[in-house]
Order: structure tokens, then sequence, then C-alpha cells
């Protein structure tokens, strides 16, 4: 499907670059399943846990790509100088990373305890070495994995891009196609036929190509939809902090503080203050 943003004086000069752009992304893949309650993820070869996963991953026969499901266990670590709050993932004595923040309450551990759990871990030989992804399983039931050994997670940073923006574009389309009241709010962040959910990735993607001017025409293009679909909030900030990065790498200055007020104006009083579109006006102004 080809998407297509509208045309308005301030876009009419990047109207067809932009539809070029947009033209040659497809989403006629299926998106990936949500995880159920009690799946959480946890490290996968962070430089904590690198070590050890590798030699775990050695150990079973799965350094060059694999998928173990095997007991371990999670363990606070009180004494832990960065998160006293940190719960590692144990799996055969290896501490092979840790539980998100978002899910320690869950966990329901004690300040000192531990508890068993099943862990699958899946490991793929990347060009810069062995990665691996792995989740725990907290629920009180047994596991229902998202994932499997014949259904993989993305593992590389491009395939994690598609896959996030296959979600973002399945819940859009989910919405849509529910009705009501929730339908109506998606429309209204539509900007011909794209909701600015799904512009997350392609402006990423084209960031990380160097195509500035790309990237900024899609940015502008989502904070349209995020403004139309704020629903008496401050709209989705992401995307005027894309714009205001790209202006500063452009030198152009003035189209950054435009930016980054055209946001606060629609901010509600209350958010402003605190905010990182704020802040960065602020040290841009020097106010």
């Amino acid at each position: 499907m080809a998407w297509l943003v509208p045309s308005s004086p301030c876009h009419d000069q990047r109207l067809g670059l932009l539809n070029r752009i947009l033209a040659r992304r497809s989403d006629d893949e299926q998106p990936d399943d949500t995880g159920p309650d009690g799946l959480f993820p946890h490290s996968g070869t962070p430089t904590v846990g690198r070590e050890a996963i590798t030699s775990l991953a050695a150990r079973h026969g799965i350094a060059d790509g694999g998928y173990l499901e095997l007991p371990g266990s999670l363990q606070r670590e009180p004494d832990n100088k960065a998160d006293p709050n940190a719960v590692a993932v144990i799996v055969e004595g290896e501490r092979i990373g840790y539980l998100p923040g978002y899910s320690v309450d869950v966990a329901q551990i004690s300040k000192v305890g531990a508890r068993a759990v099943r862990v699958q871990i899946f490991t793929e030989m990347l060009p810069k070495g062995l990665r691996a992804e792995a989740w725990a399983w907290l629920g009180s039931k047994a596991p229902q994995w998202e994932w499997s050994e014949k259904k993989r997670p993305p593992m590389s940073s491009k395939a994690k891009a598609k896959a996030s923006h296959d979600g973002s574009s399945q819940m859009v389309r989910e919405a849509l196609a529910g009705g009501g009241s929730r339908a109506a709010k998606f429309r209204a962040g539509m900007v011909n036929g794209v909701h600015y959910l799904e512009l997350v990735e392609p402006i990423k993607q084209l960031k990380r190509e160097g195509s500035l001017e790309e990237a900024l025409a899609l940015s502008l293009a989502a904070i349209e939809g995020a403004e139309g679909g704020r629903d008496g909030r401050e709209p989705a900030p992401f995307y005027t902090e894309q714009a205001a990065i790209i202006y500063r790498k452009l030198g152009r200055r003035d189209d950054e503080i435009a930016v980054l007020e055209r946001w606060l104006a629609l901010c509600p009083a209350q958010y402003r203050d605190g905010s990182r579109i704020g802040e960065r006006l602020s040290k841009l102004v020097g106010g």
C-alpha cells in the first residue's frame, strides 16, 4: 500500500518527495502477536550478561543460533549499586540478565528473596556477534510463550524495527475495524490513510540512512497526525523531537525553535514545565 499525505501550502514542495518515500514501503506482511500476561522479556547479551549467556549457549550447542527452554530463578540484588530493586535472571548458575523495572512488582519477590521461573532463550549469530533474546514466565499457570522454536522473535535491529512497525500498523487497522469511539480517535490521527504511529520506524530508518530531508518530511506529516489525534491532550512529542533534531543537524535554528513552540502551544499548561520539548527550547534560546 502506498502511503500518502495531504497537500497544503506549507507541504506542496515536499509532497512529491514524500509520496515517493512512502510508496517504497509496504505493510503487506502480517504483524507479530502481542504476548500474554505473565510473560516478560529480559536483557539479551548486554555487557553485564554477555559472558554468561555466551557460556550457556556454548554449553547447550546453540552458540551459532538456536532455542532453549530451561528452569531458572529470579534473584533480588539489594546490594546492587546501580539499582537496589534489580531482579537478576539466573539460569544454571549464570546471571544472564535482569527483569525490566516495570515487571519487578509483578514478580512478587521479597526484598531479599528469590523464586523459580521458566525461561526461554533464543540466540542468533549476527555480524556483530552473538545476540540473545530471553523471556521469563511469571504467571501462575503453565507458560504461554509468545515465541517458539518455529516462530522465532525478531533478533536483528532491522527485524525489530519491522516488527515494531507491523505491530503499530496492526493496532491501527484493528482499531479502525472495531468502530465506535476508539476508531474515531484513531481516524483523527490519520493523514491520508496513514496513522502517525505508523511513521515512527520509517523516520528512524531514514535518519539512519542520512536522508534527513525525507525524514523531516515524514516527521512534519506525523506532527499533523499527532495534533489531530491528541484529543485535548498534548500531541505525541516524539515527532516534534525528531523534527527538532533534524533541523539542528541541517543548521535551521529558526525552524527548530518554531517546531518546538508549535508543540508547546498545543500542550496543556500544566504539562509544559519539565517537558523535554520545553527543556530543549529553553536551552536553545538561552532562557
